[in-house]
Order: C-alpha cells, then structure tokens, then sequence
C-alpha cells in the first residue's frame, strides 16, 4: 500500500570519530529528507560538534556504546517524529546519499516494507578481507533472509514498523544482520535495490580492526542461527555428547570388571563429555522454552 500524500521521511545516521566525512554526508542526506538525526557514539573528535552546527538532530553518547545502541537511541527519536519511512546509512562516507530515494521508491509504491541497498548487486569493489566476511555471513543466514546483502548499512524501513526493530540485542556492528532477522521473522515484504559503494580512502580512517570487526559479525550471526533452532544446534550435540559418555562409562566399567584396573584417563573424559552434553541440552531446553514465551506473547 503506497502514500497518497507527500511521506515524511527521517535519514538515522549513526557516528563515530567521523569528522571528516560527517558534514558532507548530512548536507547531501538533507537533500532527501525531511528530518535528519544524528548520533554521535561517545566520539572524542569533533564529529558531534560538526554535525551540530548543522542545524540537525544530533543525540550524544558520553561514552561509546556500539553501532547497535547508536541505531536503537536513533530509532528512538525517529519515532517522535511520527516517520513513513527511515532510512539508515552509515557516516563514513562509504554510501551515497544521492541514491536515498531508490531505497524510498519500493516503499512508495507499497512493493516493501523494508529494503536493503545491497552492494553485491552491482560491481562494487570491495576490499578482499570485507568480500570474504560477508560472502561467510550471508552463505550462514542466506535461507533464513533468502538475501544476498545481509550486512548493508544502508536500508529503508517504513515508519509503522519502526518498533518491530527496537528489541534487537546486538549492540555493535551485527546490527544490520539482526534487523534483517526481525524483518524476516515478521514476515515483512523485503526488497533488494543495488547500490554503489565507496570504500577508496576509508580504510586508513576506519576504527573497525578487520579480524575483529569480522570475528565479531560471524559470531553475531551464530548467535541468531542458535537462538533460533537451539534443539538442533545445541540440544542435537548435547544429546549426542551424553551417548559417547554413556558409552564411555559403560566400557570404563567394563574394563574394570574384566581387569580390576580403572582408567583414570577414561573417567576424566567420561565425566567431562557427560558434563558438558547435560549443560548443553539444558541449555538448549531454556532456550527453546525462551523462544517459545517470546512467540506466544
């Protein structure tokens, strides 16, 4: 279902020590919007102070607390100003706010509810270590989304569903991929449009470290894969760790009624593996019960 009217559209742009590219990214996002916010995540440059004189929105971390809360105080304030649609990008200059009403577009026209400007749908180049990790993450939460960008921080998303996206639990750069989770689980219509992406002259500025930044995103998309079949990914090892332990025990039992010798070796990895196998399928017995409240309510 599209607008009849003009849509008020509100651009959240999370920061951190970005004070060369912020003021160019929230003059040109200016351009597409209504309303622009801005928030700057504990940076200790002059990244808020930049974007203040600015005349926009800007909200102030005291301190850093990740992409994910940077994203969730945004959401926050987007929400005050009664939206039709957010839309999100990152600071470091690595989208082009030029390409804001192509993320727009699907939504008008009542085809999407959420939309992802994907980087792979286009020939962007992007550097072999960030080509690697997202071809991982997308290749782990590909049938949950079925899309191929899961990690774009340029998205769209109509303003009614705002809310859906404040629950998210991830507070550093797995965000991305989290909201695309929520989106799927809500059965939100979801498109892809293609977009260009500048990453010429961003590295040398980047805070993220790439190993880390990595680490972190596979781990984030783990998380989601586990939270959300932890009988199959948890209880199905435990289950099968309290087999070999079992199996264990009865041949260190055998052993000793054949021989009268006990293994200590054998006992030590019997005991662990029936230690660890009983944590793992209570675990996932809580987290399935967990899952189950959260759907019914």
């Amino acid at each position: 279902m599209g607008f009849n009217v003009k849509p008020r559209i509100v651009v959240c742009i999370p920061a951190f020590e970005v004070d060369k590219t912020i003021a160019k990214v929230v003059v040109k996002a200016m351009e597409y919007a209504d309303h622009v916010i801005v928030c700057d995540d504990g940076s200790e440059d002059l990244t808020g102070v930049i974007a203040e004189r600015l005349d926009v929105k800007v909200i102030r971390h005291e301190r850093r607390k990740g992409k994910g809360e940077a994203i969730r105080s945004l959401f926050k304030e987007a929400l005050k100003l009664n939206p039709d649609i957010v839309v999100t990008l990152d600071s470091d200059g690595q989208h082009n706010p030029e390409e804001i009403p192509k993320l727009v577009e699907p939504i008008l026209k009542g085809e999407a509810e959420y939309v992802i400007g994907s980087r792979l749908l286009k020939e962007n180049q992007l550097p072999k270590y960030r080509m690697v990790g997202t071809k991982i993450i997308n290749w782990l939460l590909k049938r949950k989304t079925g899309k191929k960008d899961v990690q774009s921080g340029f998205r769209a998303i109509r303003g009614e569903k705002l809310n859906l996206f404040l629950s998210h639990q991830s507070k550093g750069y797995g965000v991305e991929q989290e909201h695309l989770w929520i989106a799927s689980k809500n059965n939100l219509k979801i498109k892809e449009v293609p977009i260009t992406v500048t990453y010429k002259g961003l590295e040398k500025t980047s805070v993220k470290n790439p190993l880390s930044h990595g680490a972190e995103l596979i781990s984030e998309a783990l998380r989601l894969i586990v939270e959300e079949r932890p009988l199959l990914f948890i209880g199905l090892p435990g289950f099968l760790l309290i087999l070999i332990g079992v199996a264990l025990g009865a041949y260190l039992f055998w052993l000793f009624n054949l021989t009268r010798y006990f293994s200590i070796p054998v006992a030590i990895i019997t005991l662990g593996t029936l230690t660890v196998g009983l944590t793992l399928t209570i675990t996932a017995l809580i987290l399935y019960a967990i899952k189950r409240v959260a759907e019914k309510s």
